[in-house]
């Protein structure tokens, strides 16, 4: 397949020669009927097509706008191209004309996937944030606000037992020789349901009884020991590939829920689910990739986690990306920190990076000090041990000495663990009441980067810190509310189709953004009017 490109030669029934003025002012139907080949050239997509053989493939401008498009109004693929082919407004900005039928849907699957193999897979959100610097709409603005916000997944959350036999089959579809295996060895299920492997359906039993959800657990659990020890799992996982990772999300999904039953060794095969969540549990084999997630302690929700850098006076997102919603590799300051400090719209000088506390973290703090940046991030609140007494900034830390010295002017050394001890010395402190209920003294734990998180709770006590907090913290807010109307549920599964999604979507909206703040082109290039 080779490159397509657009003809200049209009249609005699071209929507935009005939039905142009119709178009909204600063919509962005309007934008791309008059823009689009600028915005995005047949340059941009060039790689994409490297053999310079076959068929001409759509022109790169049109499936991008139809993308940006799709994007913006979260339709699926075939709701998209319904569109191009019905909806003038389409037309007119993928430049159609009016008799012409839209592709066929699986051009975009197509689409995605070549770009999403190439070096540049978010090169849409890279365009229009070429955009952002040229007009100069965020040239001077210094300021940098962090958010995330959970997107729920594509599949439907699988219990243990559905997993269970879910991934037995996948692996007896995926991995050579392993339905064989299956009926060989995968036997204590049948024996106990009367029910096999080849069945869907949950097993009959009487889910009331804990026993025998125990008795079912165990069985699985079995089933599922003895397919692995059945195959040659070393071998399989070395070739790579699908079957591995069969292989892998069995093993997983055979001990991330379940424990030894009660009174039981764990030797001698019996098992029962575990009376607590594994901290980074697959939710689903069918997205391995999503997970739980607690934005507060009340609302729970499975997905994914979207991350968003905003410069908060004109909403617009310069850096976005979409992870897991859990582990500490995705945490809010973990992500929100790599993303500011690659954040190219960013000018030398003095930056303020705004968040809430999930981004007041020791390391997030170590990093943007490390920049010179200031972190207006509202700081963890102290948890003293007893209410009302005494917190860690009520204790002296010396870092020259590495001592640490309680309110009754008692000194230990910190360890190398980084603790300090007080054990015996609170027996007749008069301040243990207000101090500690531990039967053998305070002990506390600092932070790698204590003295930092200290110094910025005492700056977070500032009105000019609380004022610009106030003041520009929220608009961000404003920027999650534009990406989650709709399109609240993520489209696919697993988190790299996802990220480029997000992209996408978040192009859409930064380009909608642009043109309500008055953007246009003239001889000079992008402009805000």
């Amino acid at each position: 397949m080779v490159q397509g490109e657009w003809s200049p030669q209009r249609d005699v029934l071209d929507v935009e020669s005939l039905a142009g003025h119709l178009l909204a002012e600063g919509s962005v139907f309007r934008f791309l009927a008059e823009h689009r080949q600028r915005l995005f050239p047949d340059a941009l997509f060039a790689d994409l097509f490297p053999s310079g053989r076959g068929r001409p493939s759509i022109p790169g401008e049109v499936i991008a706008s139809v993308i940006v498009l799709q994007s913006l109004h979260g339709l699926s693929d075939r709701e998209a191209v319904e569109a191009l082919t019905f909806d003038l407004r389409w037309k007119a900005a993928c430049g159609f004309p009016i008799d012409a039928k839209g592709f066929d849907a699986s051009s975009l699957t197509v689409w995605r996937r070549r770009l999403a193999s190439s070096g540049r897979p978010q090169r849409i959100f890279e365009v229009v944030r070429d955009v952002i610097a040229a007009t100069g709409a965020v040239k001077g603005r210094q300021r940098r606000a962090l958010d995330s916000t959970i997107l729920d997944d594509a599949v439907a959350r699988q219990d243990t037992v559905t997993q269970l036999i879910a991934q037995v089959r996948r692996v007896g579809r995926e991995v050579p020789g392993a339905h064989q295996v299956i009926g060989e060895r995968c036997t204590r299920l049948a024996a106990l349901t009367g029910q096999g492997y080849d069945s869907t359906a949950k097993p009959r039993i009487a889910w009331d009884d804990a026993q025998a959800r125990d008795e079912l657990v165990t069985a699985l659990v079995n089933d599922a020991l003895a397919l692995l020890d059945g195959l040659d799992v070393e071998t399989i996982t070395a070739a790579g590939g699908k079957p591995a990772e069969a292989i892998a999300l069995l093993a997983l999904v055979a001990g991330q829920d379940v424990e030894p039953a009660e009174d039981s060794d764990g030797t001698d095969g019996q098992w029962r689910i575990a009376r607590r969540v594994a901290p980074d549990r697959v939710i689903s084999t069918v997205d391995p990739e999503a997970r739980h997630a607690h934005k507060t302690v009340e609302r729970r929700q499975d997905g994914f986690k979207a991350h968003v850098v905003v410069e908060p006076d004109t909403g617009l997102a310069t850096m976005v990306e979409l992870t897991k919603a859990a582990g500490p590799d995705n945490s809010d300051a973990t992500v929100g920190a790599r993303l500011v400090v690659a954040d190219p719209t960013i000018d030398t000088g003095a930056v303020e990076v705004l968040g809430d506390s999930a981004y007041a973290t020791g390391d997030m703090l170590h990093t943007l000090e490390g920049k010179g940046w200031a972190a207006l991030v509202k700081p963890w609140p102290t948890r003293p041990a007893v209410a009302g007494g005494f917190g860690n900034d009520d204790f002296t830390h010396d870092p020259a000495a590495g001592t640490l010295t309680c309110p009754a002017g008692i000194t230990k050394t910190i360890t190398k663990t980084r603790k300090a001890v007080f054990g015996i010395a609170c027996r007749a402190c008069p301040f243990r009441q207000r101090c500690t209920t531990a039967a053998k003294g305070r002990t506390i734990q600092l932070h790698p980067h204590d003295l930092l998180q200290r110094q910025h709770r005492q700056r977070a006590l500032d009105a000019d810190f609380q004022a610009t907090y106030r003041q520009h913290r929220p608009m961000v807010e404003r920027t999650i509310a534009w990406l989650t109307r709709g399109s609240r549920k993520v489209p696919y599964r697993g988190v790299d189709r996802n990220n480029n999604w997000l992209h996408n979507r978040i192009a859409a909206i930064n380009l909608r953004r642009l043109l309500a703040l008055g953007l246009t082109h003239g001889p000079t290039g992008w402009t805000i009017a």
